[in-house]
């Protein structure tokens, strides 16, 4: 049995995946499983892939910018009009000659290739989109899946026909974390609440920011481990000794980017996350029933951070901060409130294990290899 999967290259796309094949490879015992990724490649993905034993097979694809300006019309037209046809084609053979028995989208522009082709061949396509707002990607494939999984009930666009309401999918690992293997890990001092500030899968250089401006105050009352990204890892690391006292920097534990070793055990030791409202984050982050704040990226596609971002918090488990209102000092009183006011953290926890989905990978997993197997 052979699957393909395609997705648009970013945390948000690849991690699910992983998690899907996963389960595959634990629901399986038939004959020879093979899995093999369709879409754009780099040092990401790369890594990712190969460390799950998922070959990767690079086509180009094109990615529409909507910027109004003369270089966002130059890379559009450069990408739509030669990089996405030329996709589509390198797609079509690398699947008309490896014949998988079934594409797995999780949708972004880099997945437009590899499920046109699949269309072109006859190739059956299951999808999953993680927001409510669903992208072009997954708007143009949805008119010809089979399956779409969906992880907001209230998802647009699609035919109620085909939808399965799953969560989105979240690596199970994740959920076998210790706390006193985190305290090894990052030294932590501990004996004030700890704040696991994340930013998204590349960190955010205005969180980083954010932070900065209150860093002093905030760890007199908080201890924090700070995913700055890699790019920006020293220059925060620097500013923070600038201006935090050394008493205060024994609580600080800025790291450019948490691997999923660590991760599961930072979730199990945090007291509250800070974060950006991508799907992948907000479901992990209901099934850890963790009470959060959550910043959109202003700049996703269709506003689907935010939109996430408030159909989750409708719930009561999250607070949103949209950046174009939110000051530091804001940030601190907020996180400062909720601490002092144990029993609304309870009710964010509650609410949040209520939202949670922690069997959407699973059951996007049967549904494909009941599928495969029935044919």
């Amino acid at each position: 049995m052979k699957i393909v999967f395609s997705g648009g290259g970013t945390g948000g796309h690849i991690v699910p995946i992983i998690a899907v094949a996963r389960e595959i490879r634990k629901l399986y015992h038939g004959n020879k499983l093979e899995f093999e990724y369709v879409g754009p490649s780099n040092e990401f993905t790369d890594i990712f892939f190969r460390n799950e034993g998922i070959r990767v097979s690079p086509v180009l694809a094109g990615k529409m910018r909507r910027y109004q300006n003369a270089q966002s019309i130059a890379s559009n037209v450069l990408d739509l009009g030669i990089k996405l046809p030329l996709g589509v084609i390198q797609a079509f053979f690398k699947l008309f000659f490896s014949s998988p028995d079934l594409v797995f989208s999780k949708g972004g522009y880099g997945a437009i290739p590899p499920t046109v082709a699949s269309w072109m061949l006859g190739i059956p396509v299951f999808l999953h989109e993680s927001d409510i707002s669903p992208g072009l990607a997954n708007r143009i494939a949805g008119r010809f899946a089979l399956r779409i999984f969906t992880s907001f009930a209230r998802t647009q666009h699609f035919s109620t026909e085909k939808v399965v309401l799953v969560g989105n999918p979240i690596r199970s690992e994740l959920l076998t974390g210790n706390k006193e293997e985190a305290t090894r890990l990052f030294k932590l001092v501990g004996g004030k609440p700890l704040i696991l500030l994340l930013g998204g899968s590349q960190g955010s250089s205005r969180l980083n920011d954010m932070f900065l401006e209150t860093a002093e105050e905030m760890l007199k009352r908080f201890e924090v481990v700070h995913q700055t990204g890699e790019s920006n890892f020293e220059q925060v690391k620097k500013e923070a000794g600038l201006v935090v006292s050394s008493d205060g920097m024994k609580f600080y534990h800025p790291v450019p980017f948490v691997k999923e070793p660590e991760l599961r055990h930072l979730y199990a030791a945090a007291d509250f996350i800070v974060n950006r409202a991508g799907a992948g984050s907000i479901f992990e982050i209901s099934a850890l029933k963790k009470p959060s704040i959550l910043i959109p990226l202003p700049e996703a596609a269709q506003n689907h951070q935010a939109e996430n971002a408030y159909e989750y918090a409708n719930t009561g488990a999250a607070i949103v901060m949209e950046e174009m209102n939110l000051t530091p000092h804001f940030f601190l009183e907020k996180l400062i409130y909720l601490f002092d006011n144990p029993k609304e953290l309870e009710k964010m926890s509650r609410a949040a294990a209520s939202f949670a989905k922690p069997e959407a990978a699973q059951v996007m997993a049967r549904t494909i290899v009941e599928y495969l197997v029935g044919r």
